[in-house]
């Protein structure tokens, strides 16, 4: 077979799902997710042995989560993804818009901040560092809406329709680069509106779901400017290799397909979730009320108690 200089291959046969998920796997990511499984499941290991407990649906929506990523990295959906404009949206959206929601729901810096032992006084060890991170500058920044909203919109628009996308993609390096960066902006992104753990910005739920869809929107519109261009508009999949037996222009139109359908999907997943998430904060302020109001209302037996004491004292 013919390899390309970013070493996938060029002559791969007309792309089925079956081909498409077949293992071929990239080391970077393929370590990459293995350490993720690993380091989190001994950080559940570690809870259960002390007695602690840890929700089994969050193990089971961070291991999903990492496996969604080794579905699009570590396949040929990836080899695919470097000559087919619709294979590679298929791995764009994916690994910036259901990976990274799945991840968060997992919890897992929660889980890191439960399970790493706290250093002795004057000692920094992995937990504390963790702990400076999420209270640094840094993080109050690129969690910021003022910050996150911009970025997802850019990596679409900046990305795309600019000669970036093409130099990025004439190399492995380029394309591991890019592949990260959907995968952090996304994290960066949906971390504030949807995470369980904690960090710089909280806002309230309502305000969360104005930051989903301030950002949809354009995803969206980014969609259909594919689907409706009469021209090819990224060099990278202008000519694809005869052997795939597609046309360059039908390919991008589905891409935009792509595009434009799968921003329905992680706003449903994250309005759901953020549903769940207001009801439940609800449901704990409630029992918070009420365990004040008991307590008030124990004061207040106390004191006309006392107030009954007094005057039998005084009677006698």
């Amino acid at each position: 077979m013919d390899h390309s200089g970013h070493g996938m291959t060029t002559d791969l046969p007309p792309f089925t799902l079956a081909r498409g998920l077949e293992w071929s796997a990239d080391p970077f990511f393929l370590i990459a997710c293995l350490a993720g499984l690993a380091l989190y499941g001994w950080g559940v290991l570690r809870l259960r042995r002390r007695g602690d407990t840890w929700p089994v649906s969050r193990t089971v929506l961070y291991v999903v989560g990492v496996l969604t990523i080794a579905l699009v990295m570590c396949t040929r959906l990836n080899d695919y993804g470097m000559v087919m404009f619709s294979v590679h949206m298929v791995q764009h959206m994916v690994i910036s818009m259901l990976s990274p929601i799945l991840i968060l729901l997992g919890a897992p810096v929660t889980l890191a901040l439960r399970a790493l032992p706290a250093s002795g006084r004057g000692h920094k060890g992995p937990r504390e560092l963790l702990l400076m991170l999420l209270h640094s500058r840094y993080m109050r920044i690129v969690t910021h809406p003022a910050f996150t909203i911009p970025l997802f919109i850019a990596s679409l628009y900046a990305l795309y329709f600019t000669p970036l996308f093409d130099f990025l993609m004439g190399s492995r390096a380029g394309h591991l680069a890019m592949m990260v960066h959907f995968l952090a902006v996304g994290v960066v992104f949906f971390w504030p509106i949807i995470g369980v753990d904690p960090g710089p910005h909280r806002p309230g739920h309502l305000m969360r779901m104005l930051e989903l869809f301030a950002g949809m929107p354009f995803h969206a519109f980014f969609g259909i400017a594919l689907m409706m261009a009469t021209t090819p508009m990224v060099g990278t999949f202008e000519h694809p290799p005869a052997s795939l037996g597609i046309d360059a222009l039908s390919d991008q139109n589905a891409a935009g397909g792509i595009a434009w359908a799968f921003s329905e999907i992680p706003s449903v997943l994250v309005l759901i979730a953020l549903l769940f998430q207001w009801y439940g904060s609800e449901q704990r302020q409630a029992k918070r009320k009420d365990r004040a109001a008991d307590r008030d209302g124990d004061k207040e037996l106390e004191a006309y108690n006392a107030y009954l004491a007094s005057l039998n004292t005084r009677e006698g």
